[in-house]
């Protein structure tokens, strides 16, 4: 498998997927302290949560921590949202200027209503001449630092914006473009229609990169057989599973080797991630954020309802070292949970839309207080 690869940003630097596999941003989720647990286990490109361009701008604290990086994170890939083609500008000036990442991967499939009622999100493609705008905005202001574009398949199955969206930010200059096989109504229920990738495959000239449904590393073999999309971004399917990565190496590597820890090895991973997100925020801070953490890697374990509970209320590393050492440790990977959606699985449900959005596709007007002043989803 061919890896993606961006054009050089320095003479000694190329800024490389291999293999072609990108982490999906995920707000509260793609923390320094998660890529960094990722990277571990295997290579690809490892994309920040979503920042919001006045935010960045307006260097929001809470926005000037979440684009932290360690110093082994590179390439440093740092994903976009904005609706105001002036505050995107800005915001890519800012970080090509204070080299706050080497790519910026511009944000139009956010499904969330506090996102799509401003307009943002999956939403904004419908408004093609505002999508017009912000891309050829931000790819300008980039001065030839990567700009990527990551999208869904549109507002509904009535209002598909995937085609137009994805030939206008070839035009602008991007440097691939990645698709949620689904609808913002779609949310993160039902199946990921992979035959629109492979539609958008043979549309575009840049690379296509294909996201939705792959829960295990041969999925993302199959999507690629099937769409012959160029790379796979993967979301949900990697919660409380980073060694997925490990299986994604092997499988575009052709090789048949598959991560199934058993839970002593699982309790490592969780102790791990824990200690990194302490290491960041503090330690209170950080197991408080490691708690959402928990369901996600015991998902399918023995391991009993109230340590189970204990788990999810610690607030130190000490409280969860007691956690983990009363697990029985020596159970197998359960099976069954193979190939199993993951995190939010809920399902269609009405788009959250500003007043009169869909009136015109045309339209390049900015909704009023279409920017977010905080980062995440």
């Amino acid at each position: 498998m061919t890896a993606v690869t961006f054009a050089p940003l320095r003479p000694s630097e190329r800024v490389v997927a291999d293999p072609p596999v990108v982490l999906a941003p995920m707000a509260g989720i793609t923390n320094t302290a998660f890529r960094r647990l990722c990277r571990s286990y295997g290579g690809g490109l490892y994309v920040s949560e979503m920042i919001t361009s006045r935010a960045l701008v307006e260097r929001n604290p809470k926005t000037l921590q979440m684009i932290e990086f360690a110093s082994d994170e590179r390439p440093r890939s740092l994903q976009l949202y904005g609706v105001d083609p002036r505050a995107v500008g800005l915001a890519v000036r800012m970080i090509v200027e204070d080299d706050l990442a080497d790519h910026i991967d511009l944000n139009f499939g956010c499904p969330v209503p506090k996102v799509t009622r401003k307009g943002g999100g999956s939403a904004l493609p419908w408004r093609i001449g505002l999508f017009d705008d912000i891309v050829t905005t931000a790819v300008r202001e980039a001065r030839g630092l990567p700009v990527t574009v990551k999208m869904r398949l549109g507002i509904d199955a009535d209002h598909l914006t995937y085609r137009e969206a994805g030939l206008r930010a070839q035009d602008a200059g991007v440097r691939w473009v990645a698709l949620h096989a689904r609808t913002a109504a779609d949310f993160y229920g039902g199946t990921a229609q992979w035959a629109a990738i492979a539609d958008l495959v043979d549309l575009l000239d840049v690379p296509v990169l294909g996201n939705g449904d792959i829960w295990e590393a041969d999925d993302a073999l199959r999507m690629v057989a099937e769409t012959g999309c160029a790379g796979v971004v993967v979301g949900r399917g990697c919660l409380g599973r980073p060694w997925l990565f490990a299986d994604l190496a092997a499988a575009f590597a052709d090789r048949p080797q598959r991560a199934r820890p058993r839970l002593a090895e699982v309790a490592a991973a969780m102790r791990r991630h824990a200690g990194l997100l302490a290491e960041w925020l503090g330690e209170e801070r950080g197991v408080i954020d490691f708690r959402k953490h928990v369901a996600w890697y015991l998902k399918g374990f023995t391991a009993g309802g109230g340590l189970r509970q204990a788990m999810a209320s610690a607030s130190s590393l000490a409280e969860l070292d007691s956690c983990l050492d009363a697990l029985d440790l020596d159970q197998p990977f359960p099976a069954a949970v193979l190939g199993q959606p993951r995190g939010r699985t809920s399902g269609a449900r009405a788009v959250s839309l500003p007043e009169g959005w869909l009136a015109s596709r045309d339209s390049r007007a900015v909704p009023a207080g279409a920017e977010l002043a905080d980062s995440g989803g």
